[in-house]
């Protein structure tokens, strides 16, 4: 049966992990009456800010997440590289936690989380585990390839393509996979909410644009500049790939695609993802709000776009380091449609992420040639330049 009263607060939320996405999870919890506790092994990590209490710990201290669970009624989390074992552990205890320890230990292994999905039928790239990399593996490899890490990896770490054979020297030696080279239009992304009555909320469609240097989303687009058939496949595609897994919360679904017109799956994020920022001002219920939803028994929010709209991540700048200094603020906050985001990390250094922006305007095309004008101007450094 659906719980019809709540008590103040709502209930007692535990969140594993405090950086950004921690943060705009617990501001979307305290907004609805939640009581929010962060664990975290920075004090006073962005979550911190905004949460009623934090635990100050590593995400594989066991001590610490039973501490965490013992202070709430339900758990989730902000980041995949935390101790599952332990999870498990608590799950099978009876402590509710979305995404469950199941589908987490699946997602932290690449590999794993591949076999899993060309298991049920979703279409994937082709891939091979790689059990040594061994030098006849790698001259018998054919090239171009994707190399990755099978645990571990993030904002484009663990990851290598390996192009041509002067590239075999920056191979992973570490446990990994090969993936073929997808030879892709574009990447696209979509969040997706599953509750643990099966009940599902797709958002839009949408593109990233990835910055080549740093192998780290820097534009997002959305919608994605697809036609309808594109975009409701990557959506079947997606959901897919979320009810195989059985998963409940919210996800982000990263794909390619390809030349032929195929969607492919990329990778999925087992909690709020980068993609789907622009949902806090362009959509009628953000991804965060809607985690909390799907956490707390709660019916699911509209996904619906409001309004056409670009994202873009603020990087630390190249060459420095220490404090935060942000130049070009008032220039950019006098643009129409603008919303600033800063994530409250005390230093920056080279291409952290420090915040993002998202502009609303009345086409896409508009919104992106804002986020052009920004991106030249609005810029954050640090306190010593290196």
């Amino acid at each position: 049966m659906t719980q019809d009263i709540f008590p103040y607060p709502l209930k007692r939320i535990g969140i594993i992990g405090g950086g950004q996405l921690g943060k705009m999870l617990a501001q979307a919890a305290k907004q609805m009456g939640f009581y929010v506790t962060v664990l975290d092994a920075t004090p006073h990590c962005p979550a911190a800010h905004i949460a009623d209490a934090q635990i100050v710990g590593e995400l594989y201290d066991a001590e610490k997440l039973r501490a965490l669970a013992e202070k709430s009624d339900v758990l989730t989390y902000e980041i995949e590289h935390i101790d599952t074992h332990t999870l498990k552990s608590l799950h099978d205890e009876g402590v509710m936690i979305y995404p469950s320890p199941a589908v987490l230990a699946i997602i932290q292994d690449k590999l794993t989380q591949k076999q899993v999905l060309a298991e049920q039928g979703v279409p994937v790239p082709r891939f091979e585990a790689i059990e040594e990399l061994t030098a006849d593996v790698l001259a018998n490899v054919n090239l171009p390839i994707v190399q990755k890490a099978r645990r571990g990896g993030y904002d484009g770490k663990g990851v290598v393509v390996l192009k041509n054979r002067d590239d075999v020297k920056n191979a992973l030696q570490t446990p990994s996979m090969f993936e073929e080279f997808v030879d892709f239009t574009k990447e696209l992304a979509i969040i997706i909410a599953r509750s643990p009555s099966g009940e599902t909320a797709c958002y839009p469609v949408v593109e990233m644009v990835f910055d080549d240097k740093t192998n780290i989303c820097d534009i997002v687009a959305a919608p994605a500049n697809i036609d309808n058939a594109i975009a409701e496949q990557a959506r079947q595609v997606a959901l897919q790939a979320i009810e195989a897994l059985a998963g409940v919360g919210v996800f982000g679904v990263e794909m390619f695609l390809t030349r032929a017109g195929h969607v492919l799956v990329n990778e999925i994020a087992p909690r709020p993802h980068n993609s789907g920022h622009y949902t806090i001002e362009a959509c009628v219920t953000s991804q965060f709000e809607q985690l909390i939803r799907v956490i707390s028994g709660l019916p699911l929010g509209i996904s619906d776009l409001l309004k056409p709209a670009a994202m873009l991540n603020l990087l630390g700048e190249a060459g420095y380091t220490g404090e935060p200094i942000i130049e070009g603020l008032p220039a950019a906050l006098a643009i129409p449609g603008l919303s600033f985001h800063l994530y409250d990390k005390a230093t920056t250094h080279p291409f952290r992420k420090m915040g993002h922006i998202t502009i609303l305007d009345e086409t896409v095309e508009n919104a992106i040639a804002k986020i052009h004008r920004v991106k030249n101007s609005l810029k954050i450094k640090g306190k010593f330049p290196n």
